[in-house]
């Protein structure tokens, strides 16, 4: 099973249809926020993809009807939690959504806002920020995420977009 993360398109069309539609084979599709206009006008020109994307709402994405963080069973008993990360405060430290996670049995962790790049695995969870696929504040090239599961366990990889 092959995930594509994306987070932070901030209006950046260009970058979101890139990594989706290089990425088409993949099972789901995730948007950590701040890019909701973007990503609907991507599956309404790409009605194919609506069934395996998945989108958290960002502090940018005025008006959303999106929830603030969204679940999903993996295989091999693994579950996801997935969230843009600012009701969590991220910027702050990410204590409060370990815990948010953990207490969901979620041990593959996903969020955005911060526009850096990061994955760890520790204490047996998986937790990976994408970066921004349009703005990175790190110095580095825009980023997405992609995580495989397997009957030979999880990898989690950031890669340029």
């Amino acid at each position: 099973m092959r995930i594509i993360v994306i987070s932070d398109t901030h209006g950046n069309y260009n970058a979101l249809s890139s990594v989706f539609l290089r990425n088409s084979d993949a099972d789901w599709f995730i948007h950590l926020g701040d890019g909701e206009r973007e990503l609907d006008r991507f599956i309404i020109e790409h009605p194919e993809y609506t069934e395996k994307v998945l989108h958290a709402a960002g502090n940018c994405d005025a008006g959303s009807l999106s929830p603030g963080y969204v679940e999903l069973p993996l295989l091999n008993g693994h579950k996801l939690f997935a969230t843009h990360g600012h009701i969590f405060g991220v910027k702050g430290g990410l204590g409060r959504l370990r815990m948010c996670a953990a207490s969901r049995d979620c041990d593959i962790v996903l969020y955005g806002h911060t526009h850096v790049r990061f994955s760890t695995f520790e204490d047996g969870t998986y937790i990976m920020n994408p970066g921004s696929a349009s703005c990175p504040h790190d110095g580095t090239k825009p980023s997405f995420g992609t995580i495989d599961v397997s009957d030979a366990g999880v990898l989690v990889n950031i890669a340029d977009v």
